[in-house]
């Protein structure tokens, strides 16, 4: 058995995992992606991926776990989410993945509008209008930070196929 083609295997089931990890919360997308990477160069030897693209491939993905986290916060604190609603949010998306594509779509929605109706109902403001104003912004920074996570793991994907080849 060739040792290097199951290794390669391996590495490109870890970069396919990582693109399907940027749309689903459960798994470490772009970190994948890279894990691969580094795999499929080290199978190689470092022969055709050397140090300096490893390096600047790992800081895109340090990058791309800033820019989700960024995101996130970003939708929640454009409509004035309380740290209830953003644990909420993270709750919810974590409920979500055991309920599927609805899971994930509506999960993070629910958790952030539960979240910031305790934290109304604490403050003694009852505005249902509000909690599902961060409701909505949470969900729109976590699709912004999914389209991200997408592109950066697309463009990672890129610079690596051009080092490989070139």
């Amino acid at each position: 058995m060739d040792w290097n083609v199951v290794l390669y295997a391996l590495a490109a089931l870890l970069m396919l995992l990582g693109v399907v990890g940027t749309v689903l919360p459960a798994l470490p997308g772009v970190p994948l992606v890279y894990a691969g990477m580094l795999l499929a160069a080290w199978a190689d030897g470092f022969q055709r991926v050397g140090a300096a693209m490893l390096i600047l491939l790992g800081t895109l993905t340090l990058l791309s776990v800033g820019l989700d986290l960024w995101a996130t916060a970003h939708g929640a604190g454009r409509v004035g989410a309380s740290r209830l609603a953003m644990l909420g949010a993270a709750l919810g998306t974590l409920v979500g993945v055991f309920f599927a594509l609805p899971g994930l779509i509506l999960g993070p929605f629910i958790g952030a509008l539960a979240g910031e109706l305790v934290h109304l109902r604490s403050t003694r403001t009852h505005a249902l209008g509000q909690a599902a104003k961060v409701g909505v912004g949470t969900w729109f920074g976590i699709l912004l930070g999914i389209l991200l996570k997408f592109t950066l793991s697309f463009t990672m994907l890129g610079l690596f196929a051009l080092a490989w080849w070139l």
